[in-house]
């Protein structure tokens, strides 16, 4: 008959060499109480002197460990290394509190802020404005959210704190003409070349409402928009004249798509009067005029949007657009500028970095000789003045505060932002 021991019982290598065969009966339970185990292992380990066993001794202590206990070597193994360094085995309790919370509530609300004046743009705009506001225009409650990733601010935009503080068309038909050469121009890092195009401000009761004219620079994005009652020769020639007189450089280029309203013979003559390059877009090249088509999305649209507005209002859109509107966008909105990549194939690619993110103007002083390209009469320093004059930040207050007037004037009630 086999004499059943007891783990206590135990004493030495051989012992343990027998209960590991199987050919000592032993007594046991597995300890599911941590900390009691952890005691165990360490009185065991001092039982058995551990430390200064040969190496096949230390084996066969291991696997006994392991067998009692229900551990893995290699948990055995971080905790004899434990015992061998301090004495004793000791349970790590960490005491977590999370991650110290970098951005506070006062950040978020700067944000929605922030967002709210500006009509939401990309996280990537948003950012450089912060930094800008922080860096430019020396508003320092901005420095949190002037090193902040885009990846993070879009969690932000997320967040119950944020979402607390936030309130909540027809193609022109192509016509054969002769008026304008059809094929995408050609810039070559000149700023003057502009792509325009006309945006409608709905019908009602088939009445008509107003147009809004959208002109942007290639190469610097510099923005003009003018509003017209109508796009007869009687209201738009008038209006490009002005327009174009509006960009503090040279045109050099006028791009439209197929529409009636420029290409025709007045507007034709209106830009060989003033030597300006006229070109098309090409049938079946959607992309021709790409950056007019999505300025109207950005802009136009996310600041008047698609309902109608009566004709008669036009001169009152303008005057805003002339005092509020074209000035931020060309001095204190940020725009992405792309770097052109040809890959191994030979398709062009554009790659969208945030270091070369700026505004128009801060572009437009970039360019090498850039004053080379001013109109004459015009200066950087008199640019930088209008540029400096007041914050991004200001600014989108102001045509914030000014387009709820316009639109109260207009609708008679104030327009929801964001």
């Amino acid at each position: 008959m086999k004499t059943i021991m007891k783990l206590e019982d135990l004493t030495t290598i051989d012992q343990l060499t027998d209960f590991l065969s199987g050919t000592q009966a032993v007594a046991f339970s597995v300890i599911s109480d941590t900390d009691a185990c952890y005691r165990w292992i360490q009185g065991e380990l001092v039982k058995f002197r551990y430390l200064t066993l040969p190496r096949q001794g230390k084996g066969v202590v291991i696997r006994y460990l392991m067998k009692v206990s229900g551990y893995s070597r290699q948990q055995l193994t971080r905790l004899i290394a434990q015992y061998r360094k301090t004495g004793q085995i000791k349970r790590c309790q960490r005491t977590v509190s999370g991650f110290k919370q970098k951005y506070t509530e006062q950040d978020t609300r700067l944000l929605a802020a922030m967002d709210e004046r500006h009509d939401t743009p990309c996280g990537t705009a948003i950012k450089k404005l912060c930094e800008r506001a922080c860096e430019v225009f020396g508003e320092t409650e901005y420095t949190a959210l002037a090193s902040i990733s885009v990846s993070h601010l879009y969690n932000l935009r997320k967040s119950t704190s944020y979402t607390r503080h936030r309130r909540h068309f027809e193609k022109t038909q192509p016509k054969p003409s002769k008026i304008g050469e059809r094929r995408k121009p050609q810039p070559n890092g000149k700023p003057g070349y502009i792509r325009i195009d006309t945006v409608h401000q709905g019908d009602l009761d088939k009445q008509k409402g107003v147009y809004h004219i959208n002109a942007v620079d290639e190469v610097t994005q510099f923005e003009v928009m003018f509003t017209v009652e109508k796009i007869s020769e009687r209201y738009l020639i008038p209006a490009l004249d002005q327009l174009l007189e509006t960009f503090p450089f040279t045109i050099l280029g006028f791009h439209s798509d197929n529409g009636s309203e420029y290409i025709n013979k007045r507007v034709a003559e209106l830009l060989e009067k003033l030597r300006v390059e006229f070109t098309k877009s090409r049938s079946r090249h959607s992309n021709d005029n790409a950056l007019a088509e999505s300025k109207n999305g950005a802009v136009v649209r996310k600041l008047f949007g698609y309902g109608h507005i009566p004709q008669r209002w036009a001169p009152l859109i303008n005057d805003f657009n002339q005092q509020y509107l074209n000035p931020y966008l060309n001095f204190h909105r940020p725009c992405f500028f792309p770097a052109t990549r040809t890959d191994d194939k030979g398709k062009q690619r554009k790659i969208y970095r945030y270091e070369n993110m700026m505004t128009p103007y801060d572009k437009l002083k970039s360019l090498p000789n850039a004053k080379d390209y001013l109109k004459p009469g015009t200066s950087f320093e008199i640019l930088d003045k209008l540029a400096h004059q007041i914050s991004d930040n200001q600014a989108a207050d102001q045509l914030q505060k000014a387009r709820q007037k316009l639109f109260k004037t207009i609708h008679g009630r104030t327009l929801k932002t964001g």
